[in-house]
């Protein structure tokens, strides 16, 4: 499921804020996937990829 939100990111110019949660909630239920847990899950994911493409777009800034 994580791999299917690409397209559910909130972004400002130059930085990635995080992802769409009504939409990546509904996604889950969609899927079948307990929203629950879901709803447990995606926060601590969604703030390990906003810091990892945030350093990568940090980094390409630089070079």
């Amino acid at each position: 499921m994580v791999g299917r939100l690409g397209g559910q990111l909130r972004v400002i110019p130059g930085a990635v804020l995080g992802w769409d949660m009504g939409a990546a909630l509904a996604m889950a239920e969609a899927l079948g996937i307990n929203t629950l847990i879901a709803a447990e899950l995606l926060p601590e994911v969604e703030a390990v990829m906003v810091r990892k493409l945030n350093e990568q777009m940090e980094g390409g800034r630089d070079g």
